[in-house]
């Protein structure tokens, strides 16, 4: 099949490479001239694991361009996935829809009769109603297909998929759209499908569930450190629990990235418009747990420098806001370096992938070459994204370059009783 994939973002990019690989003749469309320019040499301008060498695979065959002409688009394919971000609104929880607004109006402006429009940006519930008017006006049909990419597995949750939603009102455009994933339904992978409006709030409702969980433990964490008890023993004995499963169960810094934190906040403000906010008011709590962990990460880095961080010297090992990703939005680790900064202290940062990105928005940390580099005379030592050269650090290798062996893990993952035993003081959220 032919299709054309408008926005060539983190999503647009991914599901444009993944949908050549599936066979497809692919036409990526961006306004950003740079990123065209970049994409169709097959380079991509963000870290996405496995994403540049699929995209060069299918740009040097053919099977992959890039323009920035929607006009293009539409004269050569009929079948059209909008993939432009939705960020949350300036000075408000609301989505900000200019993208996705922006996007339809330009593709509906040359459409031809009888295409399908997939929609897969997350929108507030209600948002592909009203699109569908114009979409129809335009003699084309709308369909809602949301994603579920994970950052570091984006490839990966795109060509295997634990399922496949299509919210839709024409029999036909969902064949259509069936018919471009056919390789994947073909591999058993379950299609649910249903109307425009669950369809939306499909991806917002999983995203708000997966926070909750990591909240609950997360708040589980807070009761463990005043009773003594251990959070880690807690999340095994309750994941052996099969209506509660082990997934999104270890306490740590808490959630952040460009999805959840943004999805939520976007889910409270359109329950409010709504008029149905009390039935989601318990995800401000989920968000304000999530955020507590930041400040009581500061605390506890705090006691390890003695109650002062004037003078001392605190190493970060981690900027973005996950493993196997170079994303920095609403970083915890980033916010716990820019906090304990304005405390007093030297906060020296390193990752291996989101130095780039992290220097740009927050240029008055100091960055280091290396993991060992950041600790060099440090006053502790904090370990805010799980990537593993970070969880592969013995503590002989920091033990030479440190000031002070003090170690705080906020992700709970490093083993506590081999750093113990090497003479390091060890903290962790919700552990004793």
């Amino acid at each position: 099949m032919k299709m054309s994939v408008i926005g060539t973002g983190y999503l647009g990019a991914t599901h444009a490479g993944a949908m050549a690989e599936l066979g497809h003749e692919v036409l990526g469309v961006d306004v950003d001239e740079n990123k065209v320019a970049l994409l169709a040499s097959g380079q991509v301008p963000f870290f996405e694991p496995g994403l540049p060498e699929l995209l060069s695979k299918h740009v040097t065959s053919g099977a992959l361009r890039f323009t920035t002409s929607v006009q293009e688009a539409t004269a050569f394919a009929d079948l059209h996935f909008v993939c432009v971000g939705t960020p949350q609104r300036s000075g408000s929880n609301a989505a900000d829809l200019t993208y996705v607004n922006d996007a339809f109006r330009s593709l509906l402006q040359h459409v031809r009769p009888g295409a399908v429009v997939v929609g897969k940006s997350t929108v507030p519930v209600g948002t592909a109603g009203a699109l569908a008017v114009d979409v129809r006006a335009a003699g084309a049909q709308l369909v809602w297909n949301p994603e579920f990419l994970r950052e570091g597995f984006a490839v990966e949750d795109t060509l295997r998929p634990d399922r496949l939603v299509m919210g839709a009102e024409d029999d036909a455009a969902l064949t259509t759209l069936q018919q471009a994933y056919a390789p994947i339904l073909a591999a058993g992978t379950p299609l649910v499908i249903t109307d425009f409006a669950t369809a939306e709030l499909v991806k917002v409702a999983a995203n708000s569930f997966l926070a909750t969980k990591i909240s609950f433990i997360n708040a589980m964490a807070e009761i463990c450190e005043t009773t003594g008890a251990d959070v880690t023993q807690l999340a095994t004995a309750i994941g052996h629990d099969d209506r509660i499963g082990p997934k999104f169960l270890r306490a740590g810094l808490g959630f952040g990235g460009g999805c959840l934190p943004k999805d939520i906040r976007a889910f409270m403000a359109r329950a409010e418009e709504l008029g149905v906010d009390q039935a989601v008011s318990f995800l401000k709590n989920i968000d304000d747990i999530n955020l507590r962990r930041r400040a009581r990460t500061v605390d506890l880095a705090l006691e390890m420098c003695a109650g002062s961080f004037a003078g001392r010297r605190v190493a970060v090992l981690g900027a973005a806001f996950k493993p196997d990703s170079d994303d920095i939005r609403d970083s915890p680790a980033l916010d716990v370096a820019d906090a304990i900064q304005r405390g007093g202290a030297a906060v020296h940062v390193y990752d291996p992938q989101a130095m780039g990105n992290a220097k740009n928005v927050h240029p008055t940390l100091a960055y280091s070459s290396s993991a060992l580099e950041a600790c060099d005379g440090a006053d502790a030592v904090l370990h805010l994204t799980e990537w593993r050269e970070f969880r592969e650090l013995r503590p002989a290798d920091l033990a030479a370059v440190v000031r002070q062996r003090n170690i705080l893990d906020g992700r709970s993952i490093l083993d506590a009783a081999t750093w113990r035993d090497a003479g390091w003081q060890f903290r962790a959220l919700g552990r004793p």
